[in-house]
């Protein structure tokens, strides 16, 4: 079988491999479409926090696919059902899983950075990290359950975002992107916010979805925060920029009394004072991962419409040239490119 191979940093390679057997416990998955993340590009750049990845590895995290067969134990699943995976498997034993925060456990492992992932045509997975996909989901589409469960955390479960309030998304990546599409399937008046480099492809593709999006190297936010806003200030700020200057561009932004939510993990220290929001009595709050409950609403609302999933996708990438699509991502050319295993 063929699969997509990081050998190094910044250098993938398609290689063959054994189609691997399932033990008696697994269930063997034909991978249908698997998309790149913010993650995913981390661990390709071999970024600081990502050397202890394993090199060869086979990458991918957000996959969906086909039960090809079974192990002899396994009952919940039956070859020939529609299926994604929760990528991140938690312990099951340590306080954080018990007290129900599993998408915050201590022993943690990542399908595709501590094990081989859905990279390639097939893989192995414990039936206890898949979800069903509605019938009425094109497998395609499955495939971004994943990134969207991140942003129905963020916003069904760690906001306190209500339908009219004003939302404002600073960052329009993958996640920051399905945050503001979960946003306004609520019923809120969203506006994502982006740079220059996100003028060709990713502010564009916000507009496509219906949602008002601001260049803010172009115009300043404080004509949108009079024309949007009530209470001199967005109601909730989702930060998914992945940089300390989020969350600064935050406090200035929420109104006091509001939120800010952080998605994005700055990967640099800050000087960041909490003085304006510990007076404006601002409520920050973060959001990571997802839980079983974050991915079922996710393929609910992909299923019902509300995540226009075959716009956000981009299938213009080949499996046979991975490179051009991490080179891709990482230029903000595309938002969430995805690599079809179906052929």
């Amino acid at each position: 079988m063929q699969a997509i191979v990081q050998t190094g940093a910044e250098t993938v390679e398609v290689q063959e491999r054994e189609k691997p057997s399932p033990n008696p416990d697994e269930a063997l998955v034909r991978v249908h479409t698997a998309g790149i993340c913010g993650s995913d590009a981390h661990a390709y750049k071999y970024d600081g926090g990502y050397e202890w990845i394993p090199i060869p590895r086979i990458m991918g995290h957000e996959y969906s696919g086909t039960i090809e067969a079974v192990g002899e134990n396994v009952t919940s699943f039956s070859p020939g059902e529609k299926i994604v995976e929760e990528p991140i498997h938690h312990c099951g034993k340590c306080f954080q899983c018990k007290n129900g925060q599993s998408n915050v456990c201590q022993d943690f492992s990542i399908t595709g950075m501590h094990r081989d992932g859905a990279y390639t045509d097939y893989v192995t997975v414990s039936p206890e990290h898949l979800h069903r996909v509605p019938e009425n989901v094109p497998l395609a589409e499955a495939a971004l359950t994943e990134p969207t469960s991140i942003a129905t955390r963020a916003v069904l479960t760690q906001s306190k975002l209500q339908p009219g309030e004003s939302a404002l998304v600073q960052g329009p990546g993958p996640i920051g992107i399905l945050t503001a599409a979960v946003a306004d399937s609520l019923g809120a008046n969203v506006i994502v916010s982006g740079l220059e480099k996100d003028t060709k492809y990713r502010l564009p593709l916000v507009e496509k979805l219906g949602i008002d999006t601001i260049n803010i190297h172009e115009t300043n936010l404080d004509s949108f925060v009079e024309e949007l806003t009530v209470g001199d200030g967005f109601d909730v700020i989702f930060d998914a920029t992945g940089h300390h200057s989020g969350i600064e561009m935050g406090v200035e932004y929420v109104r006091k009394g509001g939120q800010i939510v952080m998605v994005g993990i700055p990967n640099e220290a800050s000087d960041f004072a909490f003085t304006d929001s510990v007076r404006g009595e601002v409520d920050i709050n973060t959001s990571y991962g997802s839980t079983w409950r974050n991915f079922e609403q996710a393929l609910r609302l992909i299923e019902k419409g509300a995540i226009d999933a075959s716009t956000i996708m981009d299938t213009s990438y080949s499996v046979s040239d991975p490179s051009s699509a991490f080179e891709a991502f990482l230029e903000s050319k595309t938002c969430k490119p995805v690599f079809s295993f179906s052929n």
